[in-house]
């Protein structure tokens, strides 16, 4: 009776509401509006900045020309965009290494059994949620040229640290480590809470020491956090702009200048958006490439170990 009950039910329940849904709805069809705001919010302007590329576009109006690839000719024979791209180079090879090296420390180091280590936790990971902007800004004191404030006066040096062409690249990216390396901690230490204890338990009773398991046992099975912090760190890099546009504004000169800041320059102050959209374009492009041939080289690591 209670089986009956329920199948009468359920047979009103579906008269009630119309029958729009039964078990033969497709299931795309749930996942349709959002599909659709995807579109008209993210496919349809990355397109329309493709075709964006090849026009002479001011931002304003409708008045544009087809110019073909003048704008990528443009791109290769301006000094200043392709500076950038070694700044850009430079800056993200330097936050890879860097940030993630840092993160690990990090990880190996709250992962221990410290009473504090949840503090310590929190502590380190902070810096995360603050915004780049306010990040900048807090640097920019801290980077002060006098040699009595910031870190001048805590180390007793006199370094114009934003100032210097030879420099303020570095500090940049140094910025960026401190903002960033909490992150990779999380992650490094979410791989290091799935190495089991008994793997080190069997190693140590084998004779190995804390560098020997760590290499020969926590670091194998840390290839995926790997993977992701690497790729992660590596896409942020490739597409800094806040820290930049807010601490130097690319500048002493161009010596901070990255893609980023470029193409926003050449959109918004010289009124260049089919051109700014060209630079757009290369950078998605190339930071596609490098995410492939990344992600593709570190898969295989993870597979091999």
């Amino acid at each position: 009776m209670t089986a009956r009950r329920a199948r009468r039910a359920g047979v009103a329940r579906r008269r009630r509401f119309g029958g729009r849904f039964s078990a033969e709805t497709p299931p795309w069809l749930f996942a349709a509006p959002a599909l659709v705001v995807y579109a008209l919010v993210v496919l349809y302007p990355a397109v329309s900045g493709v075709v964006y590329a090849f026009t002479d576009w001011s931002g304003i109006g409708r008045d544009m020309s087809f110019v073909g690839l003048a704008n990528f000719r443009t791109l290769l024979g301006d000094e200043q965009a392709m500076g950038s791209i070694g700044n850009t180079l430079l800056l993200t090879l330097a936050i890879v290494v860097v940030q993630n090296g840092v993160g690990l420390l990090l990880a190996l180091g709250v992962h221990a059994r410290l009473k504090s280590r949840a503090l310590l936790r929190v502590i380190f990971f902070a810096p995360v949620v603050v915004s780049p902007v306010m990040v900048a800004f807090l640097w920019k004191y801290i980077y002060n040229p006098d040699p009595s404030a910031g870190l001048n006066g805590l180390l007793g040096l006199r370094v114009d640290w934003l100032g210097d062409p030879s420099v303020a690249l570095w500090s940049i990216a140094g910025m960026v480590v401190w903002q960033y390396a909490g992150y990779s901690m999380v992650i490094f230490l979410a791989g290091l809470e799935g190495v089991p204890r008994e793997l080190h338990e069997a190693a140590m009773i084998d004779g190995a020491g804390t560098f020997q398991r760590f290499r020969y046992v926590t670091w194998p099975l840390l290839a995926p956090a790997v993977t992701i912090n690497l790729m992660l760190s590596t896409i942020g890099g490739l597409k800094l702009f806040d820290q930049v546009f807010a601490a130097t504004n690319g500048g002493p000169g161009y010596a901070t200048e990255t893609l980023s800041t470029v193409l926003y320059k050449q959109a918004f102050v010289f009124g260049k958006f089919g051109y700014s959209t060209a630079v757009a374009l290369v950078l998605a492009l190339f930071v596609a490439a490098v995410s492939l041939v990344q992600v593709s080289y570190l898969r295989g690591r993870e597979v091999s170990t």
